[in-house]
């Protein structure tokens, strides 16, 4: 029987090296501006995009507005010219209007602070609701993506196929004290080192605990 993962000093380790790695856009967002509404645009803007598009689009966005107001008067084609080239950029200029119509209509302009209720808002998934209540509010959640499935399991943490199953898995077994934290780490660690293909192995602070579940190849 094999020993049980140690998530705990994974985390440790992790938590360790992150300061030499490149922060995530989300973090560079929540570390200028520690602002639900701007966390949950941000969110919106970042799916299918990567962080070097995503943190310069949304400074051009915020440029032009920063509440569910003044964002909700500017025209979806002013929107658009900001946020490009993000990915889906005429859609998501569209779904933040929208999103922004619900928010003064439906919530008193305040951003939702319950996964449920994100949930009720256009464009918003798990993943996004997840990111919003954790970093946007500081409240116990967790947000699983790509790196963050890929991760875990390759950590042999969790045996899950889709993130939707990942993040109920965590939920189950990651001690509460890490969810917050655990999405922001995983995919900077994911973006910098513990990349999709061929992972840097060699420079892993982790590797000594890592099960290395499904690579074949590594650097």
């Amino acid at each position: 029987m094999k020993a049980p993962v140690r998530i705990g000093e994974i985390i440790r380790r992790l938590t360790k090296s992150a300061p030499a790695w490149n922060a995530t856009a989300i973090t560079r967002i929540k570390a200028a501006q520690d602002d639900p509404f701007r966390v949950l645009i941000a969110c919106i803007l970042s799916l299918r995009t990567q962080d070097t598009t995503t943190g310069p689009a949304a400074e051009r966005l915020f440029a032009l507005a920063g509440t569910p107001e003044t964002m909700r008067r500017v025209p979806a084609t002013r929107i658009e010219r900001a946020i490009y080239p993000v990915g889906f950029y005429r859609t998501k200029a569209r779904v933040i209007r929208e999103i922004c119509r619900e928010l003064i209509e439906r919530f008193g302009r305040r951003v939702p602070d319950t996964i449920d209720e994100l949930l009720t808002l256009p464009g918003v998934g798990r993943k996004t609701a997840n990111l919003v209540v954790t970093i946007g509010y500081g409240k116990p959640g967790i947000c699983v993506d790509t790196h963050v499935h890929r991760i875990s399991n390759r950590f042999g943490y969790v045996r899950t196929r889709a993130p939707e199953d990942t993040e109920m898995a965590l939920r189950a077994a990651l001690p509460r004290r890490y969810w917050i934290g655990y999405n922001d780490l995983l995919v900077t660690f994911g973006q910098n080192v513990c990349t999709p293909i061929s992972p840097k192995c060699s420079l892993c602070p982790v590797r000594p605990l890592c099960r290395r579940v499904g690579v074949t190849s590594a650097r």
